[in-house]
């Protein structure tokens, strides 16, 4: 199992906000998790991510059958784990390839791995940053500094498909894009994170309020959080219920 999450609770500045959720993720899968605003989705992405502030008060997980929890954020990100945000903040003064590169050579080195070059990096960035539909010379630019939200989904893909990840947690990747940029960013999920014949296994936790990212990056299972739990799983199918019915709905039933 890449993801094992059971009967997980956290609070923030004292308000619990998790109540016993449980999850589990196979290697080679794309779960979606949907739910209304203030249901506990970004806070299960930051929680399983490590930023501080979410303190864990029960459960556990574990990421291919180490301790998460036991693990500092960089131990996790070395470790495979990649957290994509719903709005990825701005650095100013340090360029994209500046930032990847020493992000994937921190990432190597606590993996035992020989650190790539300049050379080497350039290479790869550029066929990343083509995978996405972005110019290079925006990776020679500040991060994310004035950016357009379309633009900042797009960079924060070509820095997964860079880092490589075993399991990507995003975040509402789909927030704030338009109908181009968004087939864009499916398609650059698929590419980066579907599994291939002979490659790496990967799976991806996609959290997103609307169908529209899943008529693109097609989903294994979908589940419905509210509440600070899981209250219903299922396939594909069940996303288009929720656009159909709507939360309430669902959740009732």
């Amino acid at each position: 199992m890449m993801l094992t999450i059971e009967n997980l609770s956290n609070e923030i500045d004292g308000k619990a906000i998790l109540k016993g959720l449980s999850l589990s993720i196979k290697a080679g899968e794309i779960h979606a998790i949907m739910g209304p605003n203030g249901a506990g989705k970004s806070t299960l992405a930051y929680t399983l991510g490590g930023r501080p502030g979410y303190e864990v008060t029960g459960g556990s997980a574990t990421f291919e059958g180490a301790d998460l929890f036991g693990m500092e954020p960089h131990e996790r990100a070395a470790a495979g784990l990649f957290l994509g945000f719903q709005y990825p903040v701005e650095i100013p003064g340090v360029s994209n390839l500046q930032f990847l590169r020493e992000s994937l050579n921190a990432q190597r080195r606590a993996r035992g791995e020989k650190e790539l070059n300049g050379g080497e990096f350039i290479k790869l960035a550029k066929e990343k940053a083509a995978l996405l539909g972005l110019d290079m010379e925006m990776l020679k630019r500040p991060v994310n500094v004035g950016f357009s939200g379309g633009e900042k989904k797009r960079a924060e893909m070509v820095h997964m498909g860079i880092l490589d990840p075993k399991l990507a947690i995003l975040d509402e990747t789909d927030s704030g894009l338009d109908i181009d940029a968004l087939k864009i960013v499916g398609a650059g999920i698929n590419a980066i994170m579907r599994q291939k014949p002979g490659g790496p296994d990967k799976a991806v936790l996609l959290i997103t309020h609307y169908q529209r990212l899943l008529d693109y990056v097609r989903p294994d299972h979908v589940h419905v959080l509210a509440g600070g739990r899981i209250v219903k799983s299922g396939g594909p199918e069940l996303a288009l219920e929720l656009e159909r019915e709507g939360y309430a709905e669902v959740i009732a039933a």
